[in-house]
C-alpha cells in the first residue's frame, strides 16, 4: 500500500515537469516574437528570457528532485 501511494505521490510530481516545459517554451516564444517587433532591444531581451528560463529550470530541478525524495527517501 505504501509503496502504491508513493508511486502515486512521485507521478504526480512529474506533472511539474511538463508544466515546466510549457513554461519554457513559452519563455522563447514570447522572446522571438518580441525581437521581431523590435530588434534593437534583442541583447536586452534576451537576458530577460535566460532570466526567465533559470528560474523556470530551477521550478523544474526542485519538482524532480521531490519525485525522487518521495521515491528513494521516504
Amino acid at each position: 500500500m505504501l509503496e502504491g501511494m508513493k508511486l502515486i505521490g512521485a507521478g504526480a510530481t512529474t506533472i511539474a515537469l511538463a508544466g515546466a516545459a510549457i513554461g519554457i517554451g513559452n519563455i522563447f516564444s514570447s522572446l522571438i516574437q518580441s525581437v521581431t517587433r523590435n530588434p534593437s532591444l534583442a541583447k536586452q531581451l534576451f537576458g530577460y528570457a535566460i532570466l526567465g528560463f533559470a528560474l523556470t529550470e530551477a521550478i523544474a530541478l526542485f519538482a524532480l528532485m521531490m519525485a525522487f525524495l518521495i521515491l528513494f527517501v521516504f
